[in-house]
């Protein structure tokens, strides 16, 4: 039986021809886009909303279904906006990566099937071998790497594996904003710590490096029920990278107080200005309570290939296993095998002018440059960013001019300013305020996050847009 709206053809196979079948179908199909011309056509039935006595969704979901990405990025699509919102790039990735991603289509049949559930061998080992040096550990290929769906997939299976019910969690803000909703999805409770901008800063531009952790706010958030602390260095969206003192202060408390630590490092690749980026599991005594991610998306420029991992001691690792054999189980075979051979061509030029790593943060370190400079004409005042393909910038000048931008109700400033930013100067980003708690969101609702990770011709798009801009302010 074929249902076209209101109207039901019953079709007896025996009985009709295939002709016969054809007329009538396109017939009821005419009728029915006449009859769904008429306002007074009632519903179908199908199309009704159906309503359980019962609560639908898990209790576990409540509270986090609102995502700031999707908001914005539909709003700078229906605006024309220029997008320095989204973090990816807009230019090709190493040509070395989308041939090895080639030819592992094309190449090899067997690759179109499933491999090992928790890596592809040649790319847990080449993972092992690569990090291996860079913690100084020997990782075992099997034991100490688990492959992800992204790094998105290793912080989930992170906090599914390892965080209980009531649980404390400390994030440390501004976080990126998956890890209170996940930290939640698991049971847990999320612990807030801010780093603290300075006070006054002479009239130079800020570092990202001066916002700081206070040690004894940090060590007070410690309790006998934290079982992790997240941290994310190179941070998004403030672009911090955490010195080695500031990782020891870290480290100490999670020994003192038996805690675990789940080090997002997606950027490690991304550092500016000479610093160097340092994976506290290589600290004396982290390996043991480290979960260390990372994602080739940030690393060779692909972020829609949405391969990641998780390294970290077998014992940790295991939970992680049983998540991931129990929800995924298996990540694309091909994308694995462009990783692989992506990380064998940067393990052979590694510190040499020839190597990815080497050559892409110095071409970023330009585009942040220049951002930087750009966004300096208008008035507003970029926080310099260490690392990360992020800055934030502040916007308290325009929020004492204008304070009154139309939003929702309870709806932080900078929100409502990017808003009218898109529709009224074309330019789109993200409010800082999505990457802190509720009960910091006010306090610092005067920062916006530009991506600077973009191609030339949209920096001429973004660099004319702000031009406009700046004749309008000095009208």
């Amino acid at each position: 039986m074929l249902i076209l709206s209101s109207t039901v053809v019953v079709i007896l196979p025996s009985l009709v021809s295939s002709s016969d079948l054809t007329i009538k179908i396109n017939s009821s199909l005419a009728i029915s886009r006449k009859n769904l011309s008429h306002s007074t056509l009632s519903p179908s039935p199908l199309h009704q909303e159906v309503k359980m006595s019962k609560q639908v969704q898990a209790r576990r979901l409540e509270g986090i279904d609102k995502n700031p990405w999707v908001e914005f990025v539909k709003l700078a699509n229906e605006n024309e906006a220029v997008n320095l919102g989204q973090g990816f790039p807009d230019f090709a990735p190493p040509e070395f990566s989308t041939e090895a991603f080639k030819q592992a289509v094309s190449g090899d049949f067997m690759l179109n099937q499933y491999t090992r559930g928790f890596g592809y061998p040649p790319l847990v080992k080449i993972l092992a071998q690569f990090f291996g040096k860079l913690l100084e550990q020997d990782l075992d290929p099997l034991k100490n790497v688990l492959v992800t769906v992204g790094a998105y997939g290793a912080l989930f299976y992170s906090f599914q594996a390892l965080v209980d019910e009531g649980d404390e969690v400390i994030l440390i803000e501004p976080y990126f904003d998956c890890y209170e909703p996940m930290t939640k999805m698991a049971g847990g409770c999320p612990v807030f710590v801010p780093l603290r901008p300075p006070p006054a800063h002479d009239g130079r531009l800020m570092s990202s490096g001066d916002w700081q952790l206070d040690p004894a706010e940090l060590a007070s958030k410690f309790t006998p029920r934290t079982k992790a602390i997240v941290i994310n260095s190179p941070n998004n969206p403030l672009g911090k990278v955490y010195s080695r003192a500031e990782l020891e202060l870290i480290a100490n408390l999670c020994k003192k107080h038996d805690v675990l630590c789940f080090s997002d490092e997606v950027y490690q690749w991304l550092v500016y200005d000479e610093e160097k980026h340092i994976s506290i599991a290589s600290l004396p005594g982290m390996w043991e309570r480290t979960l260390t991610i990372g994602s080739a998306g940030k690393t060779f420029s692909v972020t829609g290939w949405k391969v990641g991992w998780v390294l970290g001691p077998d014992y940790l690792l295991k939970h992680l296993r049983t998540v991931h054999q129990n929800c995924l189980y298996h990540c694309p075979t091909q994308l694995q095998e462009a990783v692989s051979s992506s990380f064998e061509r940067e393990l052979r030029f590694f510190g040499q002018p020839e190597s990815y790593f080497v050559q892409l943060h110095k071409d970023i370190q330009k585009k942040r440059d220049h951002m930087v400079n750009s966004l300096l004409t208008i008035g507003m005042t970029p926080v310099v960013p260490q690392g990360t393909y992020f800055l934030i910038a502040d916007i308290s000048t325009f929020k004492k001019k204008m304070p009154h931008l139309p939003g929702s109700e309870g709806e932080a400033y900078d929100s409502r300013f990017i808003k009218w930013m898109i529709k009224n100067k074309g330019l789109a980003a993200i409010p800082v305020s999505v990457f802190y708690s509720s009960q910091q969101k006010q306090h610092l609702d005067h920062y916006i996050r530009f991506c600077f990770i973009k191609n030339d011709s949209t920096f001429k798009a973004m660099d004319d847009k702000l031009q406009q801009w700046k004749k309008e302010l000095e009208a």
